[in-house]
């Protein structure tokens, strides 16, 4: 086992995995950037490096850096965790080059999984079923329009380096393809710099279901089941949960099977996840290979959560050439699990924000996990993703599950800064997610019932308010509380 490695990440996935080093006897060294300094990834780490300001390509991304990093403290393994450089194959070889030892996949399997058109490819020629589409090697706009209408609508054009929905357009009929092409290849450029593009069948009303797997360096590879990732919205997960609700032994003996298949396609090691649409019910299910991540994935909580299985300490041991000590046979799914990714963010718009945590207190109780790397007093900026943390429930049924995730999120304290809370709350309470009713347009189709417009008599009463304190024309311009006993006197925690 390694004697320390350095965290080449920040936030909630960089404490979970110096958790994991804990367990092992492994030190861990962070690193930083100049706003991160007093982070809780920072204070729970053996070592920390600073590796620049606050922007990400002056430091999470600057794999320079990060190498010198690594180097400077002799660490022995660069774990990537999620997002930043963890699909980044440069990365895997640049640590390679440098004697370091990358916890993840070859960069030779990052590559060409990073590629959707390769990847398509591959999954063909090893029978996993994929949704039906083309990359013409003439990328011009007529070669993809014959595409488009060989295909038929509705379809999707996609940005073949892409992910997390850059560089993808709906589009409905061939009116709207030449806008949705420019578009989408503008959008490609800049986010990956390759603009080709590729064409895909729109499944309509599908669901998002992803199968967990891990390799080791002893040719076993196994698939730790399902997750439905279907409640999401911009192609941004909100909602995960194994086991995936209507999915029978069979179906998932079938995924899983594909899965596996897809990864010893490309000789993939450590932990992946293949994710495929899905559409049908009971045995009729049709399932199409979307892609493969090739890394740890935030939602790897629910599978730990039903399996046992600690998937960062697999990742580690798998890293350091030991064979993973269970077999397919040996793995089994127990209870539900629901994660809820607790955004900074504003509850109406979705949009980021930015601000000072005043307030910050978990929740507790039988079956609750919460993953996070924020504390009270952090500043969370403009500069990173704005998941604040996971929160992670575990119940005998569904049901079960469901119910503390709905109770955990109203104890969860979040003061000083916009977050999407209540919003999950509602999402939980809706009678289609309690039925299990869900496909990818879940949260569009029912943004009117999960975001109702604000009631007029709140401004109303919000104008009077405003104008009785001061702050509205015409009114005082302070009103003293003159009882010292009185709560807006003394302004403690206390609420009605």
């Amino acid at each position: 086992m390694f004697r320390r490695i350095l965290i080449a990440n920040r936030g909630e996935i960089a404490v979970r995995i110096a958790r994991a080093c804990q367990e092992l006897g492994i030190e861990s060294v962070a690193v930083h950037s100049d706003v991160d300094a007093g982070a809780p990834h920072v204070a729970i780490a053996d070592r920390a490096v600073a590796i620049g300001p606050a922007p990400a390509r002056d430091s999470y991304l600057n794999i320079g850096r990060i190498i010198d990093a690594a180097r400077a403290t002799d660490a022995e393994a660069v774990h990537p965790g999620y997002g930043f450089l963890a699909e980044n194959a440069a990365f895997a070889a640049a640590c390679a080059d440098a004697g370091l030892v990358f916890v993840g996949p070859p960069p030779d399997a990052i590559e060409r999984m990073g590629d959707k058109i390769e990847a398509r490819r591959l999954m063909e020629a090893a029978g996993v079923p994929t949704v039906p589409g083309e990359a013409p090697p003439d990328q011009s706009d007529g070669a993809l329009r014959d595409v488009a209408r060989r295909i038929g609508f509705p379809l999707l054009v996609k940005a073949a380096a892409g992910g997390g929905g850059k560089g993808m357009r709906r589009v409905d009929t061939e009116a709207e393809l030449a806008e949705a092409l420019a578009s989408a290849r503008r959008e490609a450029t800049a986010a990956f710099g390759n603009g080709t593009l590729y064409v895909e069948r729109c499944l309509v009303r599908p669901r998002h279901v992803e199968i967990q797997i891990l390799a080791d360096h002893h040719d076993t590879c196994v698939h730790l089941f399902e997750r439905d990732c279907s409640v999401q919205r911009r192609h941004q997960k909100v909602i995960e949960e194994s086991p995936a609700a209507g999915i029978s032994a069979a179906v998932r003996d079938r995924m899983g099977t594909a899965a596996i298949a897809a990864a010893r396609a490309v000789g993939y090691r450590n932990a992946g996840t293949i994710e495929f649409l899905v559409e049908g019910a009971g045995d009729d299910i049709h399932f199409h290979f979307l892609e493969m991540n090739t890394r740890l994935q935030v939602e790897h909580a629910v599978t730990e959560a039903v399996t046992g299985v600690d998937l960062v300490a697999a990742q580690l041991r798998v890293a350091a050439g030991e064979p993973l000590s269970w077999h397919q046979a040996s793995l089994n799914q127990r209870g539900c699990a629901i994660e809820c990714r607790v955004y900074a963010e504003d509850s109406r718009d979705m949009l980021p924000q930015a601000g000072r945590i005043l307030r910050y207190v978990e929740p507790t109780g039988p079956g609750v996990r919460v993953d996070s790397g924020i504390a009270q007093g952090s500043e969370i900026t403009v500069h990173y993703d704005p998941l604040l943390a996971k929160v992670i429930t575990w119940g005998e049924t569904r049901e079960a599950a469901r119910a503390r995730a709905h109770i955990a999120l109203r104890e969860f304290a979040i003061l000083g800064i916009d977050t999407n809370v209540a919003f999950l709350v509602h999402v939980l309470d809706h009678p289609r997610f309690r039925d299990a009713d869900i496909d990818t347009g879940f949260l569009e189709d029912e943004r009117a019932t999960l975001v109702p417009p604000i009631d007029p008599r709140v401004l109303d009463l919000a104008s009077v308010a405003a104008a009785a304190d001061g702050r509205g024309a015409g009114g005082p311009e302070h009103i003293a509380a003159t009882d010292a006993s009185s709560p807006w006197a003394t302004l403690t925690d206390w609420r009605v």
